[in-house]
């Protein structure tokens, strides 16, 4: 549906407000099976379409982790029916070395992009902005579309290099040369990481087609009465997250086409004073693998906020429903978002304290670094304040999200020991970093989006997710994440390096033989418990419990006054008239007061 028809489709619902059967008709007479499900415009339908993308990517990504922790936590062992699943590459029923890398650098970017960018700004940003920002769709729908199908283009070129011969690319997910840069540096530096780039190439496209219209649609198409400060903390918090990838990513995508050339055209960006064994010396000189992490950490540090604030903004929506109060300190909230988004970009030298960085200039990433801990704090403050002596609703979405909170402080508190370079130098490349940056950043983000996810599926799909399958799935995956990851920063503590293969032979580390098989078996189960999340996903789609109010949750955003199950287009009639803004619970003696409703003569409003 191009944009013309997109605005027609609005205009004959203004004109046709009272008759329900004209705008459905308006919108839906004309529609195929391909273009509703597939090549869909409508901004809801495209939700649905990155977020089971992304739970294959999760799915895949996770059975990877579960893989090479065998291999972490029984080295000795041999498995068969590994070699029945990964072929050539588990023969004899134990993991190659080669295997284990490539394992390794797949999972974390497919984690990092696919699933925590990809699956949690692709699906949220495009079901909320204009649900509750009060819009008939994105600026964009055929912009829109193209930014999953640029998405979805990436992930089959990264899901192809896993069956090249000489396997997907095995130099970890930050493609630092010069084994990114040499094809002849490692099996997995050939064909695999070809793919791997040309993958990233498109997952950037996607990213900034998705970025530019969410940012055009939150500052041009609310809804009247809908100020900038009446908007939800979720939608801050995807305006801000957009601002940051359209900013950053283009970084990225220079830093990877600098790289093709090093790899294809003979150039030297990255590469100097290099000698291969098979080679010899190579004829590059003058490049530097420090300009590269450079380029990547540009990107790579806003990337820690790209997936973490939309956590923080669908959480702090999900607290204040469900302690049935206003979120405490709106101001300061929004406030820090923005303090986040500007120090996002002036911390990312503090990943490459150990690369020789001028001692001064890394007091400067020091103190950027520990600066950031400041907004973060005001976010914990005001989360916690919002639940002190609240009417505490304990659904599924709400423990998501007060996990959240507990996982955000935790992992957080130790990135203070890794922002100071006096100690991130001997904590460098160990099992510390492992730890804080996946509680914090991997495992936190995960739980916003099942936050979201349990929260917004009646919205999505006019069911509910079952509720006792939801309890266990927190309360095993909560216990679960501190016990894989908590252990490890004793490992790191003791100087166990990351991304090594084989620690029986280290004498100083057979200490850890006990706890390694202990993560390794705990990951397992956490794994299984996803896949009883991903049975309660599809089966509530089908045969979950129906919906029967319009807002279930006796919520006041907008996305709760279209019907159930909304057309494309969004409300029947008129779009509402927005007069508040969206915390108004516990006032006046009513449990809450929707945005639409008008201000009354004797109160106050924000």
């Amino acid at each position: 549906m191009s944009n013309e028809a997109i605005l027609h489709s609005s205009v004959v619902a203004h004109d046709h407000h009272d008759s329900h059967d004209d705008t459905h008709h308006e919108h839906h007479h004309h529609e195929t099976f391909i273009t509703k499900y597939v090549f869909s415009q409508d901004h809801k339908m495209i939700a649905k379409q990155f977020l089971i993308t992304g739970m294959f990517w999760a799915v895949l990504g996770g059975f990877m982790s579960v893989l090479f922790r065998l291999q972490l936590g029984y080295p000795d062992s041999t498995f068969p029916w590994l070699e029945d699943i990964i072929g050539k590459w588990g023969k004899g029923g134990h993991i190659s070395a080669e295997a284990y890398y490539a394992l390794v650098t797949t999972h974390g970017t497919v984690l990092v992009f696919f699933v925590l960018t990809a699956g949690l700004s692709g699906t949220f940003a495009n079901l909320l902005i204009p649900l509750q920002v009060g819009a008939r769709d994105m600026a964009s729908p055929f912009m829109n579309m193209l930014s999953y199908w640029f998405f979805f283009l990436a992930g089959l070129v990264m899901l192809s290099s896993i069956f090249v011969e000489t396997g997907p690319f095995s130099g970890g997910w930050t493609a630092y040369p010069p084994l990114s840069a040499l094809g002849s540096a490692s099996p997995g530096s050939k064909t695999g990481m070809d793919l791997w780039i040309i993958a990233m190439a498109l997952f950037v496209v996607s990213s900034l087609l998705g970025g530019l219209n969410y940012i055009a649609t939150i500052l041009n198409m609310r809804t009247k009465g809908m100020s900038m400060t009446r908007l939800p903390l979720t939608i801050w918090a995807l305006f801000f997250t957009a601002v940051l990838g359209v900013l950053s990513f283009p970084v990225l995508l220079s830093g990877f086409i600098l790289l093709i050339f090093d790899r294809n055209f003979g150039t030297s960006f990255y590469l100097s004073d290099i000698f291969v064994s098979s080679v010899g010396a190579l004829p590059n000189e003058g490049g530097s693998a420090i300009l590269f992490q450079h380029l990547f950490w540009f990107l790579g540090h806003p990337e820690v906020y790209i997936i973490l604030l939309p956590a923080m903004g669908m959480v702090s929506e999900i607290l204040s429903t469900n302690a049935r109060k206003p979120i405490f300190g709106y101001m300061a909230m929004v406030g820090s978002m923005f303090a986040i988004a500007i120090l996002a970009f002036l911390v990312w030298a503090h990943h490459m304290f150990v690369t020789g960085l001028n001692p001064f200039l890394g007091s400067i990433f020091v103190l950027l670094t520990l600066l950031i801990a400041v907004p973060s704090a005001i976010k914990v403050f005001n989360w916690i304040t919002t639940l002190w002596r609240g009417n505490i609703r304990f659904t599924p979405a709400m423990l998501f999200a007060i996990g959240f909170v507990s996982l955000f402080i935790s992992g957080g508190l130790t990135g203070i020991w890794l922002g100071n370079s006096a100690i991130d130098i001997h904590l460098h490349d160990t099992y510390f970093v492992i730890a804080h940056f996946h509680i914090v950043m991997g495992v936190a983000s995960m739980f916003g989006m099942f936050a979201g996810i349990y929260h917004w599926f009646p919205k999505m799909y006019g069911r509910y997710l079952n509720n006792n399958l939801g309890y266990i799935h927190f309360w095993l995956t909560m216990i679960g994440a501190y016990l894989i990851f908590w252990p490890m920063h004793y490992q790191g503590f003791a100087g166990m390096p990351r991304r090594y293969y084989d620690f029986s032979v280290w004498e100083s580390f057979k200490q850890f033989a006990d706890l390694n098989r202990f993560i390794s078996t705990v990951a397992t189960i956490v794994f299984f418990v996803q896949i009883m999340f991903l049975f309660n996903f599809f089966y509530s789609i089908f045969k979950g419990r129906k919906v029967t109010s319009t807002n279930p949750w006796s919520s006041n955003t907008l996305e709760w006054t279209t019907p159930i199950n909304p057309g494309h287009g969004n409300w029947v009639g008129e779009i509402p008239e927005v007069h508040r803004w969206a915390y108004d619970y516990g006032k006046d003696g009513k449990d809450f007061i929707p945005q639409t409703t008008p201000v009354g003569d004797d109160e106050s409003v924000h």
